[in-house]
């Protein structure tokens, strides 16, 4: 858990495992409309934690209310190796423009590293999504002219 200090406010910023207990308030999460087609849905995402072990689904809170989701972990490449992916991060339509998405981009980054080892991480993300892709540039992340299996452009950061 992180204590951040924004102005005269400190708040808690935590990421927690979904877990029995926070699984249906994880379900309830979602995005803006007009963003409903860059990223699945929270079920569509626990159902693919479900089948690949890899992934690691979590919630994003904020003084101890639920306010996204992200999805993270070291996906094999089927040669012994594989790479880091931040693979799904979303934050909840009734929370969006508060600046918790860049600075929860930054804990999972640091998450990430911290149990993986300093080491690349990748992120996919649709050309059109310009405000993510600002978001992701202003956090050291660039295009490495690859694409994912859904047409979305890779980006890299270290």
């Amino acid at each position: 858990m992180a204590l951040v200090r924004k102005g005269t406010i400190s708040m808690k910023w935590d990421i927690r495992k979904v877990t029995d207990d926070n699984k249906k308030e994880i379900l309830s999460l979602r995005v803006a409309e007009e963003q409903r087609h860059f990223i699945e849905t929270t079920e569509e995402c626990l159902s693919e934690a479900e089948q690949w072990e890899e992934f690691r689904p979590v919630g994003l809170y904020v003084d101890g209310a639920l306010v996204g989701f992200a999805m993270y972990g070291h996906l094999g490449d089927g040669k012994g190796g594989g790479n880091l992916w931040i693979d799904r991060m979303l934050i909840d339509a009734d929370f969006q423009g508060k600046g918790y998405g860049s600075y929860f981009m930054e804990l999972l980054i640091q998450r990430v590293l911290d149990e993986y080892g300093e080491q690349p991480i990748y992120l996919s993300v649709y050309p059109e999504n310009t405000a993510a892709i600002r978001m992701y540039e202003k956090l050291g992340f660039v295009f490495i002219g690859e694409y994912d299996s859904k047409g979305e452009q890779i980006m890299q950061k270290g």
